[in-house]
């Protein structure tokens, strides 16, 4: 009987839905309950959409079928575009690493159980086998999410400068620790400004409320009065 859709594109419509499950997961259930940035839930989620179809199209079309190397070479394009944006945080590059690895795998599996031939651009991977795939990874980031202890960053525009030298870290810590009620565990100096009596501080301190407050970019507008 004849149908609308052929049966190995259910079967990656069937994928499609499972990548899309397991990647909405990761990213509302880990990252956006710990970070709350609703611009990059939304680039990670378009991603797992476009990366998908494009790996599997490039695998799958008979006009011209792509070799392992493509999809590969898909983290080498994303590595050097680096959204010529904004600077993106390690912990958000991660995350963005690991959806684009399970979509370009989701992409690539198929459930054909027959032997495949030499120079074939799929894996033979069961469902069982994907769904674990799946889980692995899930189980990995909630473990480092939940129990390593992850520092948040501020940049601090500071005014007493007879503080920083090395010999009076410790008091520049207390003071830091004083005005602003964080709990610091290091300071990194940057510039330093002796007309002004200011210098810059990258304050290293343990988060509160299980949430990450990173400083992602220092624009040059911020910049004026420093």
């Amino acid at each position: 009987m004849n149908t609308l859709l052929p049966t190995e594109f259910l079967d990656t419509l069937v994928r499609f839905v499972i990548c899309v499950i397991v990647n909405w997961s990761i990213i509302f259930c880990l990252y956006y309950r710990k970070s709350h940035r609703r611009d990059f839930s939304f680039t990670f989620m378009m991603m797992t959409v476009a990366i998908f179809f494009l790996v599997y199209f490039m695998m799958g079309m008979d006009r011209g079928k792509a070799t392992m190397g493509v999809g590969l070479g898909l983290f080498g394009i994303f590595s050097i575009m680096r959204y010529r944006t904004d600077s993106m945080p390690v912990r958000e590059m991660t995350y963005l690493f690991v959806i684009i690895c399970l979509a370009v795998i989701h992409a690539m599996a198929t459930e054909s159980v027959e032997e495949p031939s030499i120079g074939s651009d799929t894996m033979a991977m069961s469902y069982a086998e994907l769904l674990t795939v799946d889980a692995i990874t899930i189980v990995c980031l909630y473990i480092c999410e939940h129990f390593l202890k992850a520092q948040s960053t501020k940049l601090i525009q500071y005014d007493r400068i007879e503080l920083i030298t090395p010999e009076r870290r410790q008091e520049l810590i207390e003071d830091i620790k004083k005005r602003t009620g964080l709990n610091v565990t290091h300071i990194d100096i940057g510039a330093i400004d002796f007309i002004k009596d200011m210098a810059m501080l990258k304050v290293h301190y343990q988060g509160q409320n299980n949430t990450v407050n990173s400083v992602l970019k220092l624009y040059k507008n911020e910049l004026k009065e420093f």
